[in-house]
């Protein structure tokens, strides 16, 4: 059976969306759930961008072994050094290159000339072939270009010694019949195509992507690029989930494996959506939390007399169901480094119990501890960053009514490990837990966005803050979860501010490598 190989780029391309600002720890779990889900090539991100990238992709390159791991790169001698070094200590050094061949990206971004261009891939490519046995070349605007013109630098590069040629329809404009119709077109003309993997990579502009991305299957393409929900530049790239459940439920047409693991599917899209702070929207295709739900009487009826009358996919095969709530007031370490391991996360002794003493605080003020609280604990403490001295709050507490001006007190244990009391007021009291934590900090912090939800369900359900600031010219976001809303704020913040701080260490970092 003919195999597609699925590259994920949710931590680069999805990372570029509006909002979204990954730590390395954050990138690592997600790269570790991605090999979990069994994609083959994970895209960890652009390692010449800036230290805290390069940092990233050189971790996961030595933490992930069942997936191949690349970076991306400019076609320049610069590019390709600086992800060697990041990528050197992978299973399979891999790298993804890149260069624009449409009209208007020639005349206007590049402002070189079609044979400046061709020459230009060349050298990157014979370049990176040096050091990487594994080249993957990118046409940006592939869809935009010359179909003449990519018949000629792909000949060449191909020549040079790529491995995998990438058409990307990098601005969402093919539909999926002319989508298709390249790279039929291409597999056609390019001398050596046979020797390559030719790779789609799609975005949803138009609400098209998956359709597209179809298509090239269709047409001979035999690797497929996304990310994970569907997050990335603009609209977004073609949902790797959508691709991978389309392709097995219709198997009867697309005769072909893709190695998912599809029963990883849920987890993988709620660590992501968690971890980016992007909501998957209610109705999205697979993941979406109405993906399975029927209000319609008739459809009810239908479901319950037969589940197959109205869903094609089965909840169980994505990994969506009922968990047994056997984890309570009374549970032991034991059986929760059980739940843990089940759930796919690898805690160090000292995390597991700080993980533990959290699920026993929240079991001791909670009826039911719920699979998604146990996403929401585990994950924090998965993600923390321990090398970096940090702000750790010790107590907040607001004063507030109708008639008084609202306050926040706050205890602070500071990065040089004093004991700091700050307090300030607000027009309300997120507001007034703000300013006084902002304190903290020489300047200003400006809040740009700031979301409170309920992690599950009742009234006695955990409540997730969310937080993005702008501090220094950067932005950064902090989350933290507690039953108490406001202490979920304060803490939230704290974690942007400490986010910062980290951000600014591993920049030093860089500055004397």
């Amino acid at each position: 059976m003919r195999k597609i190989d699925i590259f994920d780029t949710t931590l680069r391309d999805g990372e570029q969306s509006a909002g979204i600002n990954l730590n390395t720890a954050e990138k690592i779990e997600i790269a570790k759930q991605l090999e979990r889900l069994g994609v083959t090539i994970i895209e960890a991100g652009f390692p010449a961008s800036s230290p805290g990238d390069f940092d990233a992709v050189q971790r996961i390159a030595g933490t992930v072994k069942n997936s191949i791991v690349t970076g991306l790169a400019r076609c320049v001698q610069k590019d390709i050094d600086t992800t060697w070094e990041a990528i050197k200590v992978a299973e399979q050094p891999h790298i993804h290159i890149f260069l624009a061949t449409s009209p208007i990206h020639m005349e206007y971004k590049l402002k070189k000339s079609p044979d400046q261009v061709v020459e230009q891939a060349i050298e990157a490519v014979k370049y990176a072939k040096k050091y990487f046995p594994l080249v993957q070349w990118s046409a940006e605007d592939a869809f935009r270009s010359d179909r003449e013109f990519l018949v000629r630098i792909m000949n060449d590069v191909i020549a040079a010694g790529a491995t995998t040629i990438n058409v990307p329809d990098t601005v969402g404009y093919a539909s999926p019949q002319e989508y298709g119709a390249l790279f039929k077109f291409l597999l056609e003309n390019v001398k050596g195509a046979e020797k390559v993997k030719f790779s789609a990579h799609c975005h949803d502009d138009l609400g098209m992507a998956t359709a597209n991305t179809i298509a090239a299957i269709e047409n001979g393409a035999s690797q497929v690029e996304g990310t994970i929900n569907g997050i990335g530049e603009r609209a977004g790239n073609v949902a790797l989930e959508e691709i991978a459940v389309a392709l097995h439920i219709r198997k009867d047409i697309y005769p072909v494996e893709t190695g998912i693991n599809l029963q990883e599917i849920k987890r993988t899209s709620q660590l992501v959506s968690k971890l980016t702070n992007v909501v998957i929207q209610p109705n999205k295709a697979i993941v979406g939390k109405n993906a399975f739900a029927h209000e319609s009487g008739i459809h009810q009826d239908g479901v319950l007399k037969n589940p197959e009358t109205y869903e094609i996919i089965s909840p169980a095969l994505i990994g969506e169901g009922e968990v047994p709530l056997v984890l309570g007031k009374h549970s032991g370490r034991a059986a929760f480094r059980d739940r843990a391991e089940t759930m796919g996360f690898t805690l160090s002794d000292e995390k597991l119990n700080k993980a533990f003493a959290e699920f026993k605080k929240l079991a001791d003020r909670k009826k039911e501890i719920t699979e998604e609280d146990l996403l929401t604990l585990l994950t924090e403490q998965q993600i923390q960053i321990e090398d970096v001295p940090l702000f750790e709050l010790k107590m907040v507490q607001v004063q507030y009514g109708t008639e008084n001006i609202p306050t926040a007190t706050a205890t602070v244990v500071t990065p040089e490990g004093n004991v700091k009391n700050v307090v300030a007021t607000g027009s309300g009291s997120v507001e007034a837990i703000f300013n006084t934590l902002e304190q903290l900090v020489p300047g200003a912090i400006n809040v740009i966005d700031y979301r409170v939800k309920s992690v599950g369900k009742g009234r006695d359900a955990l409540g997730e803050a969310v937080i993005n600031i702008r501090y220094d010219g950067v932005s950064t976001t902090g989350r933290n979860s507690s039953q108490d809303v406001l202490e979920a704020s304060a803490k939230a913040y704290l974690n942007a501010i400490n986010r910062h701080l980290i951000q600014v260490s591993l920049r030093a970092q860089g500055e004397l490598v």
